[in-house]
């Protein structure tokens, strides 16, 4: 079955919104996807039918159980973890994050090293630098090349030194679009006796995530970025949680993923995460050669797969739209032969412009996007435009249509009157 974009748009209802009668294109989703009606079907379900806490003897307990434990199989599935045990959920990526640097922090003392990056959401740099401050730790960071929107490892390999205890980058950057080698960065910071923290909130609605292949020890992401609800998964290697300590109520109990799991979890939004999963998953129909006997690994596989060829042909259109404008700077990664090593982000930079000003009038025309520094204080800074009130961030996903992307091209061309 050939790839239908307005099959797929029937299972977003959000989608029909018109602005003054026109429809809006939601192109704002690196900071929130929409959300298929099969996600809001299952959390209302868990609302009206498996609201109870766990543990109880009688049956909404047993089955809101068993609804809990199938959330975590398929978080478990998705991340490939090698047990369900080392994946948990909370309210987003950063509560989770500021959380579990606490608890990583029981493993350093004053004067051991971190590494941070240039390119990351303000969410795995924030929690870090306080966490330096309040244990004596050295921050050292990774830059990126404001050329080719990458890193050079041996960059890396540079910073690192006995003293350095832990690595914390994004698998994807929310500015650049950049998709990190976190296999080798991993390989780096292991060979220095480094942990590695993995935000993918990025990344995840982009590619299957492979723990394993990436060979980090802790990664997480937020189910509203890939078309679920607001709640956090974080997935950390069992070797490593063992060794921290965890911050909870005495009662609560202390195996995994319960001791890292702090008072009772949201139903609803389990029901919601693992709704989404399944519907990644069931964008595999678009490979109708998969067969029907496939694991759920394989179809979301497929899925993604399905997802990255038609974001990639949105991605290009964008870039070469925006690439006659003389005063356009492409923050990010421009060439098609690369188009593996970003995401569907593309955020672009105006000259002698303000980028809160060109984007205002767009929402009367039903263009959503952002504009500011999205949260990546360090790679706006970096770019040189954080002072300069930063970009225009444009994300499209599978549910854009090559339309909208015009509509985007067409907008620019209005609001600066100039091309090549």
């Amino acid at each position: 079955m050939a790839y239908d974009v307005h099959d797929v748009r029937r299972h977003f209802p959000g989608l029909a919104r018109e602005r003054d009668g026109k429809p809006v294109a939601f192109l704002d989703n690196p900071a929130g996807t929409q959300v298929p009606l099969s996600v809001v079907d299952r959390m209302a379900s868990a609302m009206l039918h498996t609201n109870a806490n766990l543990g109880g003897a009688f049956d909404t307990s047993i089955e809101a159980g068993e609804m809990v434990d199938g959330a975590h199989r398929a978080a478990a599935t998705l991340v490939n973890a090698a047990e369900t045990g080392e994946v948990f959920f909370g309210q987003n990526m950063t509560t989770l994050t500021f959380a579990m640097s606490r608890s990583i922090g029981s493993l350093l003392k004053e004067g051991d090293e971190i590494v941070l990056s240039r390119m990351d959401h303000d969410a795995n740099v924030a929690p870090w630098l306080m966490l330096a401050e309040d244990r004596g730790l050295v921050v050292r960071w990774l830059d990126f090349s404001p050329e080719t929107y990458e890193f050079d490892l041996a960059d890396l390999a540079a910073l690192m030194n006995p003293r350095t205890r832990l690595v914390a980058v994004c698998y994807a950057s929310n500015i650049t679009g950049t998709i990190n080698d976190i296999a080798g960065i991993s390989k780096i910071a292991h060979e220095a006796g480094a942990l590695v923290y993995v935000d993918a909130v990025q990344y995840a609605p982009h590619g299957l995530i492979d723990v394993q292949a990436l060979g980090c020890d802790f990664l997480v992401c937020s189910a509203y970025k890939f078309f679920g609800p607001h709640y956090g998964i974080f997935w950390g290697r069992r070797e490593v949680l063992d060794r921290l300590r965890a911050y909870k109520v005495r009662a609560a109990s202390g195996d995994l993923p319960w001791r890292f799991t702090t008072g009772t979890t949201n139903r609803e939004q389990l029901a919601g995460v693992h709704a989404a999963i399944d519907y990644i998953a069931g964008l595999s129909r678009f490979e109708p050669a998969l067969g029907t006997t496939v694991d759920l690994r394989g179809r979301l596989a497929a899925g993604f797969r399905v997802m990255k060829r038609h974001d990639d042909m949105l991605t290009l259109r964008l870039i070469e739209g925006l690439k006659p404008f003389n005063r356009v700077r492409i923050l990010g990664i421009t060439d098609p032969a690369a188009i593996a090593r970003r995401v569907s982000t593309v955020s672009f930079y105006v000259e002698e412009a303000s980028s809160a000003d060109i984007v205002a009038p767009w929402n009367s025309e039903g263009i959503q996007v952002w504009s500011g520094h999205n949260y990546g204080l360090e790679p706006n800074r970096r770019l040189g435009i954080l002072e300069k009130g930063s970009g225009i961030r444009v994300g499209p996903v599978h549910y854009n249509t090559p339309e909208e992307i015009d509509r985007v091209i067409a907008a620019v061309d209005r609001s600066l009157g100039e091309r090549n």
